[in-house]
């Protein structure tokens, strides 16, 4: 199970790399879920982290405009992320979300076939009027993407755990590797939902609130990512 961290600059890059992070994932939670940071803050990111761990940028929770989300993804490419990730939060139908994820794709792998797409769904699917992410495997597949996820999509302190179970994030990810596609869950997780995750079974973890000391909105602190990191390995 693999640690990904969400630093929102430089200074907690640095930290969330040092402190033993798999993937460091670049995101501006000023701009909601999976909001989009700026590219030369995705180029300083690239630089300190200085090829210890993949890169990993949110391009935005996204409404049906397939043009504008290709050109938000080949600029997060382009500025250096090896993992593209957007989210379905305004996509109501598959056909929708098939042609937004199949133009995000091309824009990447035409760019750089190495480099992953990663399509998050939210698990508060239903109080956002969004997209299953049930659905979101097939369409995935289909589309070339490498990963599918699912998040909170409103930041309000509410966990995944709040409104998909263990069984239903346990569907989720078998429906994932059924596809051949890796998979991750997130979403105000917090340190005792650890066990529960293990027997899930996600390929990734992302978190950022959790190594903030619970609140998302403070700064990442090198200790808890630490710990996490250990708790993981244990």
């Amino acid at each position: 199970m693999k640690l990904l961290v969400s630093p929102i600059n430089r200074e907690e890059a640095i930290i969330a790399s040092i402190g033993g992070a798999d993937i460091v994932d670049v995101k501006n939670p000023k701009e909601g879920s999976l909001g989009a940071n700026f590219p030369w803050v995705i180029r300083e990111v690239k630089a300190v982290v200085n090829g210890r761990q993949p890169i990993s940028a949110t391009i935005g929770d996204f409404n049906y405009k397939p043009g504008t989300a290709a050109l938000a993804a080949l600029g997060a490419a382009v500025a250096g992320a090896d993992y593209i990730k957007v989210g379905l939060f305004d996509i109501q139908t598959e056909s929708q979300a098939l042609e937004l994820l199949t133009k995000i794709t091309r824009a990447v792998k035409d760019y750089d076939p190495s480099k992953k797409v990663v399509a998050s769904g939210y698990s508060d699917y239903k109080r956002i009027n969004s997209i299953s992410p049930f659905l979101l495997p097939a369409v995935a597949a289909e589309a070339g993407v490498d990963v599918v996820m699912v998040d909170t999509g409103i930041k309000d302190g509410k966990s995944t755990f709040e409104f998909m179970d263990e069984k239903e994030l346990k569907e989720f990810t078998d429906l994932a590797h059924k596809y051949g596609l890796e998979n991750a869950i997130a979403g105000s997780l917090k340190f005792e939902d650890l066990p529960v995750l293990e027997k899930i079974g996600p390929d990734i973890i992302g978190v950022r609130g959790m190594v903030c000391g619970g609140d998302r909105r403070t700064a990442i602190r090198q200790e808890l990512v630490e710990k996490l990191v250990a708790e993981c390995q244990a």
